[in-house]
């Protein structure tokens, strides 16, 4: 009894730990936009304002996190030769909900985002995280593996967002930083989103080096 006292919490604490490491991996590690360069398509698309970007970010990470954890729960279900298409029905099912919550409540945001809102059905992050990790582990596991995920695209997301939208509108968060700051309209256009990810990459570069 005294064995089985002192190693309970032990064990809880690796359980807490490695659920942890998990959604950090997200964050940093495995970082969706900044390490793996997966999702570049809507990332460079709609980051041209913090209210898109936040936008387009909650939503990939509802449909992440559901997809994840409704895949993990019927995985045994699916035969090997159907996984996939069996996959992009699950994802495609929750987009078609926050599409259908975006456009009854947040219309603006909805038609800002346009066209990748239902193209985040065949976001490589969501279908590659459903086949390479929901499919092979628990709920709990997928869920904490969604929200780092999930988590990491939105705040690379915002970074991109924050920058595009200071530099090309003189404006933070909508609100004007200078009447004395020239915005630089290119930032706003797809050559400006190719210049932000590529100095940011490059200064993360420069950083590892060192």
């Amino acid at each position: 009894m005294r064995l089985l006292r002192r190693s309970t919490p032990r064990n809880d604490k690796y359980g807490v730990m490695n659920m942890l490491r998990e959604f950090l991996k997200g964050l940093f590690k495995e970082n969706p936009v900044f390490v793996l360069m997966l999702g570049l398509c809507p990332t460079l698309a709609v980051s041209t304002s913090f209210a898109n970007g936040l936008g387009m970010g909650i939503a990939t990470t509802f449909v992440l996190v559901s997809s994840n954890l409704t895949i993990s729960i019927t995985r045994k279900l699916f035969p090997q030769r159907m996984r996939i298409p069996c996959f992009i029905i699950i994802i495609a099912t929750f987009v078609v909900i926050v599409e259908r919550i975006l456009s009854a409540y947040l219309p603006e945001l909805n038609r800002q985002l346009g066209i990748f809102i239902p193209l985040i059905v065949v976001n490589c992050i969501i279908l590659g995280r459903a086949e390479a990790f929901a499919s092979r582990n628990s709920p709990a596991r997928a869920v904490v593996d969604g929200l780092g995920m999930g988590f990491g695209f939105t705040a690379g997301l915002l970074i991109i967002s924050i920058i595009r939208e200071a530099l090309g509108s003189g404006k933070i968060f909508g609100v004007s930083i200078s009447t004395e700051f020239e915005p630089v309209a290119l930032m706003l256009l797809p050559p400006g989103a190719f210049l932000t990810i590529g100095f940011i990459l490059a200064l993360k570069q420069m950083k590892r080096k060192r």
